[in-house]
């Protein structure tokens, strides 16, 4: 009998890098194949270089790490896929120029799932590696969307006699590169997007058929907000969960603030205590630490 997982552990890695866009080795390791030695990752990612699947950036600093991202071939190869059908990586995805440019964010935010996908592994919850999805559309009308960061999904392990929960969460990831009221108006999207009930040509919403949110085609809840922030020090923390703290005295956020749990943490507290840690601090009561997986979704 054939082995079904023949080129499994390719399979994965390729898919990996098209979903989280880049990574480093040893980033790639520890989300793939953390029971093995990394030199079999080495091996496994130079296999598809030469099979023309992934490329690579060397970095100048000391040490000269290895940043891995998909070739354009390696990427129309992997959404034929079941696992990726549904994905649209960005047209850059796979031009080193764009990659070279992006490798500060791109690489905070691999290194944010990272430390998701571990906390699982280590609380037995369920957190495989393509459930940390970067950059999924969501219009919201007139040619515009809202793109987290990241999509999280997350299979909490049986707590108090239950049997579990799934939870979803929107990742936004600040490496404290725009101003804080701008990252402050990233609320006001995703309100948007919490109302959002999309039009059918010819048609209005009545009484007798009212329109249904877009997201809740997509998700039973609406997944919960991250905000993990990096690039500055305790006091660029604090200045940018203030103007977060400011941004939801409006009205307009209302209902979208009493549906959704709203939470930031700086990304040294995720690594150095885990997510799951009352880390986090809710956007409304930012003198409080509660854990992200706090409230439940279904």
């Amino acid at each position: 009998m054939i082995g079904v997982d023949v080129g499994g552990g390719d399979r994965l890695a390729l898919a990996v890098l098209v979903q989280y866009r880049m990574a480093t080795t040893e980033q790639m390791h520890w989300v793939i194949a953390p029971g093995v030695r990394i030199e079999q990752t080495r091996r496994r990612l130079a296999r598809l270089r030469e099979e023309g699947l992934i490329e690579r950036i060397t970095l100048p600093q000391a040490g000269r790490r290895r940043v891995w991202f998909p070739t354009a071939y390696g990427v129309k190869v992997a959404c034929e896929w079941p696992e990726l059908r549904e994905r649209r990586p960005s047209r850059t995805a796979s031009d080193p120029t764009a990659v070279r440019l992006g490798i500060g964010h791109g690489l905070t935010v691999t290194e944010t799932g990272l430390a998701f996908l571990q906390d699982a592994r280590r609380r037995g919850d369920v957190c495989r590696p393509l459930d940390w999805m970067t950059e999924v559309h969501h219009p919201i009308g007139n040619a515009h969307a809202v793109i987290p960061d990241a999509l999280l999904y997350y299979r909490r392990g049986p707590v108090d006699g239950d049997s579990g929960s799934m939870l979803r969460a929107f990742v936004e990831v600040d490496r404290a590169t725009m101003g804080p009221e701008r990252l402050a108006a990233k609320l006001t999207s995703y309100a948007r997007l919490h109302a959002y009930v999309p039009t059918r040509p010819g048609r209005r919403p009545t009484m007798q058929e009212p329109g249904v949110e877009a997201w809740k085609r997509r998700y039973p809840v609406f997944p919960r907000l991250l905000f993990v922030l990096d690039g500055t020090g305790p006091v660029g923390v604090e200045n940018r969960i203030s103007a977060l703290r400011a941004a939801t005295r409006e009205l307009a956020l209302y209902a979208f603030l009493r549906d959704v749990p709203v939470l930031v943490a700086p990304l040294t507290d995720l690594l150095q205590a885990g997510p799951s840690a009352p880390v986090w601090r809710p956007v409304q009561a930012p003198g409080s630490r509660v854990p992200w997986d706090l409230s439940r979704d279904v």
